[in-house]
């Protein structure tokens, strides 16, 4: 369920990056090539990017289809930048949550999102609830599996493990509550990206000059796309991606040069 993407590299237009691909996230939004479940990612989509001189991003989301959202294909014909996370999300049960529900969630420098679902939910958090702080669950953006896997990862952000590790250990903590749960995680600063695949499809293409893009599936039929195995960890800038086991603590990445 769900498409998501992220970018790090010289600058782009949003349009250039989410709308004009042929297998673009946009028309992933009614027609994935890769995804294993759910059909039609109509229930919300969002965009987050960086602009120069400010560390927090800027962030427009909506609860509707992106391919309804007029002012979206605006905005995306204008703004440009050098890191942006995007997704799409699939259609759910009903609920009262809007665009709140929609990635990405933000805190301070971190964009974040979540392809997949835990599930059991809400019961099959309840292991996982007296890890986080009061606050952390009073401040739950949405009441959703995605803002509560947000909430782990950004209450391991806060106590000082690294992107890698906080996806990591969340996705491991989650599956340990919830076996069957599906955990491609996604985050960046602006200038890095962390991402898991864990139960749904993950590919990259890096290249000296063009940056990387770390997404659900290709956009286009560029050969420098590579998968993802699942349960592994990607680290990535704008030069190159590292991989690494995402269910052994122990691992240490391996730089995969761009080519």
């Amino acid at each position: 369920m769900c498409r998501h993407l992220a970018y790090v590299g010289p600058e782009l237009s949003l349009g250039d990056l989410l709308v004009a691909p042929a297998h673009s996230l946009l028309r992933q939004s009614w027609e994935p090539r890769r995804q294993r479940y759910g059909t039609v990612n109509a229930d919300g989509f969002g965009v987050g990017w960086y602009a120069p001189g400010d560390r927090a991003p800027a962030r427009y989301r909506r609860a509707g289809p992106i391919w309804a959202d007029l002012s979206f294909a605006d905005l995306a014909r204008v703004v440009r930048s050098t890191a942006v996370l995007a997704a799409v999300r699939d259609a759910t049960l009903a609920g009262a949550d809007a665009e709140a529900a929609a990635a990405p969630f933000a805190s301070g420098r971190w964009l974040f999102s979540h392809n997949g679902a835990v599930p059991g939910w809400p019961d099959a958090a309840a292991p996982l609830v007296r890890t986080l702080p009061p606050v952390d669950l009073l401040s739950l953006p949405a009441r959703t599996d995605s803002a509560f896997v947000w909430a782990l990862v950004l209450h391991r952000l806060r106590a000082g493990d690294g992107p890698e590790r906080a996806l990591c250990e969340t996705a491991r903590e989650v599956a340990r509550a919830a076996p069957a749960a599906r955990l491609n995680l996604l985050l960046t600063d602006g200038t890095t990206i962390a991402a898991t695949a864990w139960g749904d499809s993950l590919w990259y293409r890096t290249e000296p000059g063009r940056g990387t893009v770390v997404a659900s599936e290709p956009y286009d039929d560029d050969p420098l796309w590579r998968e993802v195995p699942d349960r592994t960890v990607l680290t990535a800038d704008s030069t190159g991606v590292l991989l690494a086991p995402a269910d052994d603590p122990a691992a240490v990445p391996s730089k995969e040069p761009c080519t």
